[in-house]
């Protein structure tokens, strides 16, 4: 996922658009709909949310044990297929919350503690221009709270994809690390503030395979993919293409960027899923089903600075506005996020584990997002009238 919108700055670009009082009125009903399972204004929403200009729109939610899935639109400009909740797309950080999973596990487990130093698993990685590696802990990277530089700011970084157009293009995550560390850090590790990085997350997958001497990949499947039977969540390394019935993503003038090689962002943003399965891993971890009670209080230990929105470890804490204007009312939800090359997409779980929405659109604009002339994806009232639909009771 890129580095400007991301994390909180995304649901802050959706929820913004529910305070102007824009959002349809179907969208501010409550759980109903077609044989009592379907949150009444869901459906309209997805239609806005095609409105708005997303070619395609798939959506999970659940109220209790309801479980709705809906889309709309057409997943493949070209041949005119329609959306379908089956469909898989590209994750980009959502991935996140299964690294830190893995890593809190080992924790658990006795393995590592997220107060080691980077240096102690990966011994001089992180040197040089100002880095440090023993002063960054493990739990500063999955917080964020490193200051380490993300080089997937720069447009160069994108050269070879967007003006080469060599969508199998090949960055090594050691690679991107070195590139990082040349740059001085953005802040002192333990200075009251934090900033996305997505080196944060590739340093985290290599302590990964430091402490269990198995690929990081490998190790979220043995440990979450497999248990939770996710059998439709992959993690590609250098395969430019979606495999199986899949979603197409789109630039915001129409281009097909589906192939893309998810090299460049491994476990920082590389997994491939559907709203299903990121639904039954995000119902797994917000219950404590693949945690540690000590553990989860980590994961769900936030860094709030003044300015900042509240980010976990992979995760974070935020509010849905369940209607237009200040007196609407807003639910409080745990969420992850993901927006790469083509896809958008949404994890939301409210802090009682009532309701869920997992949503994914087929359009994001990684240009647009590296000159910062524009917003990456299309921004109206459907995608927070989806929100207000399926979490507001």
């Amino acid at each position: 996922m890129r580095a400007r919108v991301r994390a909180a700055a995304l649901m802050a670009a959706v929820c913004a658009v529910a305070a102007t009082g824009v959002l349809p009125a179907s969208a501010t009903g409550r759980a109903g709909g077609a044989g009592g399972t379907e949150p009444a204004g869901l459906r309209e929403a997805l239609a806005q949310t095609v409105a708005d200009g997303f070619p395609g729109v798939v959506a999970y939610a659940r109220h209790g044990e309801r479980e709705t899935r809906t889309a709309a639109g057409v997943a493949d400009t070209a041949s005119g297929e329609r959306a379908r909740p089956d469909q898989r797309f590209r994750i980009a950080s959502n991935t996140k919350a299964f690294v830190s999973t893995v890593l809190l596990q080992l924790e658990g487990e006795g393995r590592l503690s997220l107060d080691d130093s980077v240096d102690r698993w990966l011994p001089g990685m992180v040197r040089g221009n100002g880095n440090d590696g023993r002063a960054i802990t493990v739990r500063r990277l999955l917080n964020h709270t490193s200051g380490v530089y993300d080089p997937t700011r720069e447009p160069e970084f994108f050269a070879p994809y967007l003006e080469r157009h060599d969508w199998s293009h090949v960055y090594t995550p050691r690679e991107v690390i070195a590139r990082a560390v040349r740059h001085e850090p953005d802040f002192k590790p333990g200075e009251k503030k934090w900033k996305y990085s997505n080196t944060n997350y590739l340093l985290a997958g290599l302590v990964i395979e430091a402490v269990t001497h198995r690929s990081a990949p490998s190790e979220i499947h043995r440990r979450v993919l497999a248990p939770l039977g996710l059998k439709d969540t992959s993690f590609p390394l250098t395969d430019p293409a979606v495999r199986g019935p899949h979603l197409h993503g789109y630039d915001l003038a129409g281009g097909d960027v589906t192939r893309f090689s998810p090299s460049y962002d491994w476990t920082a943003g590389a997994m491939i899923s559907t709203v299903d399965d990121l639904a039954r891993f995000h119902r797994a971890l917000f219950t404590g089903k693949l945690l540690p009670p000590a553990q989860q209080r980590e994961l769900l230990t936030t860094v709030e600075f003044d300015g900042a929105p509240a980010y976990g470890l992979g995760v974070q804490r935020g509010e849905v506005a369940c209607g237009p204007g200040p007196d609407a009312g807003r639910v409080q939800v745990w969420s992850t996020d993901g927006a790469g090359p083509g896809f958008l997409s949404m994890a939301l779980t409210t802090v009682d584990n009532e309701r869920q929405l997992v949503f994914a659109a087929n359009v994001y604009d990684l240009g647009a997002d590296l000159s910062k002339e524009r917003l990456p994806f299309p921004l109206g009232p459907g995608l927070p009238a989806a929100q207000a639909a399926a979490l507001c009771g």
